[in-house]
């Protein structure tokens, strides 16, 4: 074990982990809410005809969008319930094995889609969506946590914000499948919404090659040396001693205790606006429409006065936007922190929507208003990547200890996945019924939340869990005379001079 940071460490393995966890984690994530875009039309006269077949009925026209917004927003609900299970599951098996089991509901739901043609069953697609829905909802809180507690201090941000990168890319990913050259034509419509299996397959022949997480084998296993083999594989060196103490002070301090169910955390005083800040900026994260954009790309683009011709190639504008977006985040969040970006991406996502609607209420009388509707469009998600979109899946790794931990991310995944169905099932609603002022709601829920963050959520970049508990301290037990535990920030000035030392 080295006591000096002189030795040069290879983050080679931790790479490959990533790249092996987020492939068949968070890419399915953005894939499945890309593709469902393409074969919207396939999929409406496929449960037209399906319905006259079975029953001699003739669909109305609002029957068949409804059936077709229950099958987008159905896989909202399966997230929701993954987000459920997903604590639990990480507890019982670990990270690494938890994303490994996962692909069950993967598979199933595949094979589901793939044969719903052939059955004549447009219930198989809506239950291949459910089964899509849970995988998408547990690797989407079991990603985040496996990666935070994976990677060094230093680079915690980054490899936490490489789940919203790879989320973007399996947006781009799954609008280039879709398009009508390759999967997203009449005849192969099933063959699209079943090749998410295909990243599934990858994550299961890679993954079962990399370490767990060393927090995980150490304070909930209790195995020192698994821990220890696991750090020297993921830094590519002999394991720093500042970083082994800080992953034993917080087993001491969390020794005895038994994970934290979801309703304890409510009554927990000591946690109270760590949560509350999870819980509003992850509904915030759905709330403000981004992800909306990505079911209901042709709604909003004919709104924006575009031809049917051009919406699909214009798409994948969108999602290659926010994957760029993600990646210039990733290089600035170690330099700029966590509140800097997400206050500044939801300020400009605030701007951009009022900008938006005054393109959209002046289209008729400016030729070239479309245009600016569109490229509003466009800089509404950049920013949306630039903060929310990385940094919200940060928090709850970064705000609550090893016990807290699963069940901050179950209530955290439980608000976005319940946001999103709500969301997806109005959308196409507000769309119509609002028009030119559809994106005043989701302005005022952006402007909302950059107060909310500039007023009351601290700075975690580069501290360990002791500073921040310490930070929110003051705002858990404002105006009482409790003090926080002087020996924890001792222990923590300690660490960051080991830490100092190791960089």
């Amino acid at each position: 074990m080295s006591h000096s940071g002189a030795q040069k460490s290879s983050p080679l393995i931790l790479v490959l982990m990533v790249a092996s966890a987020a492939i068949g984690g968070t890419l399915q994530y953005g894939y499945n809410l890309a593709i469902m875009n393409a074969p919207t039309t396939f999929i409406q006269t496929f449960v037209n005809e399906t319905v006259l077949e079975r029953w001699d009925v003739q669909l109305e026209d609002y029957q068949v969008t409804l059936v077709w917004t229950i099958i987008v927003s159905i896989f909202s609900l399966g997230g929701f319930a993954g987000a459920l299970i997903a604590g639990p599951l990480t507890i019982r098996f670990g990270r690494k094995k938890c994303l490994l089991l996962n692909n069950i509901f993967l598979m199933s739901g595949a094979l589901l889609a793939l044969t719903s043609r052939a059955a004549k069953s447009f219930e198989m697609i809506l239950l291949s969506r459910v089964l899509v829905g849970i995988n998408s909802g547990i690797s989407m809180n079991v990603q985040p946590m496996y990666f935070g507690e994976s990677a060094p201090k230093h680079l915690r941000g980054a490899v936490s914000l490489s789940s919203a990168v790879f989320t973007s890319f399996g947006v781009v990913l799954g609008q280039v499948v879709g398009l009508r050259e390759i999967l997203g034509s009449e005849p192969y419509w099933h063959y699209l919404l079943a090749s998410n299996a295909i990243p599934g397959l990858i994550q299961l022949l890679t993954l079962p090659w990399f370490p767990e997480s060393p927090r995980y084998l150490l304070i909930d296993r209790g195995d020192k040396e698994a821990c220890v083999n696991a750090l020297r594989r993921l830094r590519g060196c002999e394991v720093q001693s500042s970083e082994l103490d800080e992953i034993l002070q917080e087993q001491a301090e969390t020794k005895g205790l038994k994970p934290s169910r979801p309703w304890e955390l409510f009554t927990d005083r000591s946690v109270r606006w760590q949560l509350i800040s999870v819980m509003i900026i992850s509904s915030a994260m759905q709330l403000c429409g981004n992800d909306s954009i990505y079911f209901y790309a042709s709604y909003v683009f004919k709104e924006a006065g575009i031809s049917n011709e051009k919406i699909q190639y214009i798409t994948i504008g969108t999602g290659t936007c926010e994957f760029t977006a993600c990646i210039m985040c990733n290089l600035m969040i170690e330099r700029k922190g966590r509140r800097f970006m997400l206050m500044g991406g939801f300020i400009l996502m605030t701007v951009w929507a009022i900008v938006f609607t005054i393109a959209l209420s002046l289209e008729h009388l400016i030729s070239w208003m479309p245009y600016l509707s569109m490229t509003c469009i466009f800089t509404y998600i950049l920013s949306f990547g630039m903060g929310p979109a990385g940094v919200t899946g940060i928090l709850p790794t970064e705000l609550f200890n090893q016990t807290a931990r699963p069940a901050a991310y179950m209530i955290a995944g439980s608000m976005m996945w319940l946001n999103l169905f709500i969301i997806g099932m109005i959308f196409p609603f507000l769309v119509s019924e609002l028009s030119q002022y559809c994106f005043v709601p989701f302005g005022a829920v952006c402007l909302l939340s950059a107060l909310y963050v500039g007023l009351f959520l601290p700075e975690t970049k580069g501290k360990s869990l002791s500073v921040i508990t310490s930070e929110f301290h003051k705002l858990n037990f404002k105006g009482q005379d409790k003090t926080f535990e002087p020996h924890t920030q001792a222990q923590y000035k300690l660490g960051e001079v080991c830490l100092s030392t190791a960089l």
